[in-house]
């Protein structure tokens, strides 16, 4: 098969090239500028969360590239959680409001196999002017509009997360504290579902602290209780932050687990 770039009448085509004007170009695998290809249709909303994409062999044919490039291109776009290959119905756009997806950012396990009933209690929620951290964080001004959400998260009725989240106001006008108290599925499916945004990654920061008295009593525990403090941020398409969030973890009864690889 020919490489996609040569062909001139192809838009996705010229689109995989257009970065060539750079001084000091760096070599990209072609699976790899097809994977590109693919994020920017995903970014443009071309195929939604839970939609079902092109075959490998039509991806192939629109890229003008072999089905094993389109393969490999997907092998690693689902290696990255970003879509969701299903025996005999083919490759899904990933979803948060998918069962498996909706602990993927909550690494935070029981110690027993006792099954886990999660409930969240909104205590606040309001607009506000970002300060220069969750700015920084954000990619934002200093001042500029941020949603400010604090909320428990317990498990079979017991408190085990205090969370409070920044989000940027332009992007989530709209969400409030009525909204959140009624909606029932995961946070992140809400975003993708209501505010067309999508979390696909996240860094974490994680350190222990001693419950302050803001803390202990949200969390029913004594102040300096230990707790694990979980800084995140979190990103859509394109790298752009679209979330800021800071968890104090009770682990008297549970565990924070990762799996690296």
């Amino acid at each position: 098969m020919s490489s996609i770039l040569p062909n001139s009448n192809n838009a996705d085509a010229h689109a995989a090239g257009a970065g060539a004007a750079s001084p000091a170009p760096t070599f990209s695998p072609l699976y790899q500028q097809i994977k590109a290809l693919i994020m920017q249709r995903l970014e443009a909303g071309e195929w939604k969360p839970g939609e079902l994409i092109p075959s490998e062999v039509e991806l192939g044919s629109r890229f003008k590239v072999s089905q094993g490039t389109v393969r490999k291109a997907i092998d690693e776009l689902a290696a990255e959680n970003l879509v969701v290959r299903r025996q005999g119905k083919g490759t899904f756009v990933a979803t948060h409001h998918e069962t498996q997806a909706q602990f993927r950012f909550l690494r935070l396990m029981a110690d027993s196999d006792e099954p886990q009933r999660p409930e969240n209690k909104i205590i606040e929620v309001k607009r506000v002017r970002a300060s220069a951290e969750v700015a920084r964080q954000l990619d934002m001004k200093s001042g500029d509009s941020v949603i400010f959400i604090r909320r428990v998260k317990s498990f079979n009725g017991v408190p085990i997360i205090l969370e409070d989240i920044w989000l940027p106001g332009a992007i989530f006008k709209g969400l409030t504290a009525e909204r959140l108290v009624e909606y029932r599925g995961p946070l992140y499916g809400l975003f993708e579902s209501e505010f067309g945004t999508r979390m696909i990654r996240a860094e974490e920061r994680i350190r222990a602290v001693g419950a302050d008295p803001d803390a202990a009593e949200f969390l029913g525990v004594a102040p300096q209780t230990p707790l694990l403090s979980v800084e995140r941020a979190s990103f859509t398409y394109g790298d752009k932050p679209v979330e800021m969030r800071r968890g104090l973890y009770l682990t008297t009864n549970h565990h924070y687990q990762s799996e690296l690889s």
